[in-house]
């Protein structure tokens, strides 16, 4: 039974920072890539960032320059730094993960409970 397990959200002032963190756990389970998504009320989820096992990242065009994903292979841990937020940051995040086979996914795609991140202007 995989988990991932999210901590870190909260209610922040515009230009602040906030780090969210997300562990996977359970089974013998190292995914190879793990990231987060948003989602906004009345909008659909969308991607954040990611990050794969060799450390490469993916960066919504939204967030560049602004939040940073780093990974702990050893503690299946991702960490999301995002500073100068913004109220449109606003949303439900979620940690995800899955297993690649070249380029594909294989098996299923992990998603955490989601984190509530709000920004106050």
């Amino acid at each position: 039974q995989v988990q991932l397990v999210e901590s870190g959200g909260g209610l922040v002032q515009a230009g602040g920072s906030l780090r969210l963190s997300c562990a996977a756990s359970g089974s013998i389970f190292s995914p190879d890539v793990m990231g987060w998504y948003r989602q906004a009320p009345g909008k659909q989820r969308e991607l954040v960032a990611t990050i794969t096992s060799g450390g490469v990242t993916n960066y919504a065009d939204s967030v560049k320059g602004r939040f940073t994903l780093s990974r702990d292979n050893a503690k299946n841990t991702v960490y999301l730094q995002m500073n100068s937020l913004k109220p449109e940051d606003t949303a439900v995040y979620y940690c995800n993960a899955y297993r690649l086979s070249g380029s594909i996914r294989i098996g299923p795609n992990y998603w955490g409970q989601g984190t509530q991140v709000t920004v106050s202007s």
